[in-house]
């Protein structure tokens, strides 16, 4: 079973597919990494693909203290994940927790990323949401502790973002609930507190979005409400930003949508190899990055 060693010391499983210039995805808090399988056949055609699965989701090692999972944390093992397969740079993809770790790699690790995929990002990032966010992950955490996986799986992950992948892929959704079910307690509640729980708001990061220089793909389904106005924000303060918003999409886009998701996210990737992904044209930049309502009360 291939595994690396991150620079703090904790091995986590890798698998590759394909060969050409990487691609590195990054997985959700509720998926691993069989979750990018329709990403992975179908990249590796033309792309070297590689897929792990974040500390605390076995077969990656699970630390047991709550203080080695970060935002920070999974920032740097995306840049341990290029440096143990030696790669230089390569093509970020992110879903959600994995969407953040991608920003967050492309803020502080910019030069090492041919492109960011932001799919999905932005849960909890709104000052309005931004402490109840923090405050369900810490109550999440302990209810899994609690009741174990499998009940967590029958209630969290048939959430509001949820339901669409449901009605429109019966089959798929139960796979997803299944492997979600089958992650790690510990691994989950710690990562839930540690990394979910203590995440820094977007709101709180414009200035950094804004001196981001990769050429970044924004996505996300029209029915996710939690994270649509962070999705603009993100828009708006990075320069070579564009936003593709999936209609009647909830979540996890790369699994509900999985032809429409690569369509998008190949044509992305030819456009930034072909150099043809550029910054914003600055007479299209908007006055405010809050948009027309100015700035967003408590931000």
């Amino acid at each position: 079973m291939p595994m690396l060693t991150t620079d703090d010391g904790v091995k986590l499983h890798y698998e590759e597919a394909g060969s050409g210039t990487p691609v590195v995805f990054v997985h959700e808090f509720a998926g691993d990494g069989r979750s990018w399988e329709p990403q992975m056949c179908h990249f590796a055609r033309r792309y070297r693909c590689i897929v792990y699965n974040a500390r605390g989701y076995p077969p990656s090692e699970v630390p047991q203290d709550v203080a080695r999972y970060s935002q920070a944390r999974a920032r740097d093992d995306i840049r341990c994940v290029l440096d143990g397969l030696g790669i230089q740079r390569a093509h970020i993809v992110g879903l959600s927790m994995g969407a953040f770790a991608a920003l967050h790699f492309g803020m502080q690790y910019g030069y090492r990323a041919l492109s960011l995929t932001v799919a999905g990002g932005g849960y909890g990032a709104h000052p309005a949401h931004y402490a109840k966010f923090q405050a369900d992950a810490k109550a999440n955490a302990e209810f899994i502790r609690k009741e174990g996986m499998a009940r967590f799986a029958a209630t969290y992950g048939h959430g509001p973002t949820r339901i669409q992948f449901q009605n429109k892929d019966p089959r798929g959704f139960d796979q997803y609930i299944r492997q979600l079910s089958e992650h790690s307690v510990e691994g989950s509640a710690n990562t839930m507190q540690g990394y979910q729980g203590r995440r820094p708001s977007l709101y709180d990061l414009t200035e950094q979005m804004k001196r981001i220089e990769v050429p970044t793909l924004i996505l996300a389904g029209d029915e996710e409400e939690p994270c649509l106005e962070a999705c603009l924000l993100m828009k708006r303060c990075i320069p070579a930003a564009g936003l593709a918003v999936l209609p009647r999409s909830g979540h996890g886009i790369n699994l509900e949508e999985s032809a429409l998701f690569n369509q998008l996210v190949g044509d992305f990737f030819h456009q930034v190899e072909a150099g043809r992904w550029g910054a914003r044209d600055p007479r299209a930049a908007p006055a405010s990055i809050w948009g027309p309502g100015g700035r967003p009360r408590g931000a």
